[in-house]
């Protein structure tokens, strides 16, 4: 018997098999080959079509059926992994009406900004944990104020994550995770936030149903069946935002420890157990283990320009591969004789504020630096901003014991991991899992059985572990300098 899960990216969807006894992965794979497209119609806007979303899960359903040769009447339940942050709005009918808003778009910025300061910080942080700012509920202003004749059609908002549960089973509903992730979770009164959507002017029936993390969030129907390939009448059962279920499939499920992703963008989340929010740069969401007798919380620390700098370069430096530019950066100094990169050029930056202060490349000598010196200052400069990002973390009272990683992007980089594991002083386990794959193995969770969850990543998925590298004086001046140059670039934002 199998299980079946889904990571739906801002890149790509991933689906992958495991086996239900074991967790043992079967096949993990991702659609399209290429990235998907993200539109982008204005500056620090990002949009994607959701029916793209939906096509492609159809696709590398089949195509995971097919390519691990299994009987697919064995596939017995479903989780669904997301990116986080994103509104999707739908009619009665349950058709999209306008492209996702998803997560790294900023136009929302200002509202939730406003929402802040005449809500007020105290009610904000004592009952959300966060600031409203540039999340879903902050997102869903933005239509309101400025598509009226697409908001009037609304029937029901969600995430990304409940918009292919509604594909899958017809049925529209949420989660507590979902709505925490959107700003829309009153922690202290364990309900939807509706006095926000009234600040809004949001009608509070656009809410969808909210279904419990770990149960029965619907069946697939026959029409989703044909056009999946997968048995109709089998449930979901887990459906959580990337973040927290990239911590899941990392095993960090208890307060100090901390999964790590160096993706697209960079994110540290440190699960906690729940106190009120204390800085609006790092931002607090029901974690997928979140009970009211003990309410575990995730401390998000994201940082939008990490490994889309990387992959810049890459696309505009004769599109070499990574392995190519890892290979030239281990030939320069730590340092990059004295070439520092800023990455933020992906949007605001929570961490700043929603300061948008860009990408900057810094002390470029015509006569002596190359190519390879570009490469290890960024992977330098991406890692000193997850430095700079735990030390946020930490302000906020985060405790951290043990860091985890997956096996993939940045962390591939013995450049990147050595040199956030020597500066922040802690050991970084790396696990060959995916969210696809933790998604996967959350079905058989309905039991609440994680100790058995665990041994299953640590049995299955263990690489490798960074340790702290003895020599940190190197590093330390290297950050140093890059903190220098970013301090003076915020001052004058």
């Amino acid at each position: 018997m199998y299980y079946i899960g889904y990571d739906i990216g801002s890149s790509s969807v991933k689906a992958a098999l495991v086996e239900a006894a074991t967790g043992k992965k079967i096949i993990v794979l991702n659609e399209p080959q290429n990235e998907m497209e993200i539109l982008s119609l204005h500056s620090d806007w990002a949009e994607q079509d959701p029916e793209i979303w939906w096509q492609h899960i159809c696709t590398a359903t089949k195509r995971a059926i097919r390519e691990a040769n299994i009987d697919a009447s064995k596939i017995q339940g479903i989780g669904i992994s997301y990116q986080m942050h994103g509104l999707v709005i739908v009619g009665k009918a349950g058709n999209a009406l306008r492209n996702s808003i998803i997560w790294c778009d900023s136009r929302a910025v200002e509202i939730g900004n406003k929402a802040f300061a005449e809500i007020g910080e105290q009610k904000c942080m004592k009952h959300l944990l966060n600031s409203p700012g540039n999340f879903t509920a902050s997102k869903l202003k933005w239509v309101k104020e400025n598509e009226p004749e697409v908001y009037n059609k609304i029937d029901k908002y969600m995430l990304p994550g409940d918009y292919i549960a509604l594909k899958l089973t017809g049925e529209v509903t949420t989660t507590k995770n979902g709505l925490s992730e959107g700003m829309l979770w009153d922690y202290k009164e364990n309900k939807v936030a509706d006095w926000l959507l009234d600040y809004y002017g949001i009608d509070q029936s656009l809410t969808p149903k909210i279904v419990e993390n770990f149960t029965n969030q619907g069946i697939v129907t026959e029409e989703a069946s044909a056009a999946t390939g997968l048995p109709a009448g089998i449930p979901i059962v887990y459906r959580a935002g990337d973040q927290p279920n990239n911590a899941l499939s990392l095993n960090v499920l208890n307060p100090g420890e901390v999964a790590a992703t160096g993706g697209t963008s960079g994110v540290f989340y440190a699960v906690s157990e729940m106190s009120s929010g204390k800085s609006t740069r790092v931002n607090n969401f029901v974690h997928v283990n979140y009970e009211l007798e003990t309410p575990r919380v995730g401390k998000l620390l994201n940082i939008n320009g990490a490994g889309i700098q990387y992959r810049w370069l890459r696309n505009n430096m004769g599109n070499e591969s990574y392995e190519a530019m890892n290979e030239k950066a281990s030939n320069v100094e730590v340092g990059s004789d004295g070439v520092v990169v800023i990455p933020f050029g992906n949007g605001a930056e929570r961490m700043f504020n929603n300061k948008n202060i860009g990408t900057h490349f810094l002390n470029l000598n015509l006569n002596i630096h190359n190519s390879a010196h570009l490469f290890r200052a960024s992977l330098e400069g991406i890692a000193f901003s997850f430095v700079y990002g735990m030390e946020c973390l930490k302000e906020d009272n985060a405790t951290i014991n043990v860091i985890r990683a997956g096996n993939d992007n940045l962390f591939r980089s013995e450049i990147f991991s050595n040199t956030v594991a020597t500066l922040i002083g802690h050991e970084i386990e790396i696990y060959n899992t995916t969210g696809a794959v933790g998604a996967a193995r959350a079905v058989g969770l309905k039991d609440g059985d994680y100790s058995k969850f665990g041994a299953n990543v640590s049995d299955n998925d263990h690489v490798m572990t960074f340790l702290p590298l003895h020599n940190k004086a190197p590093y330390e001046t290297a950050y140093k300098k890059w903190k220098q140059e970013l301090e003076l670039i915020l001052t004058n934002k």
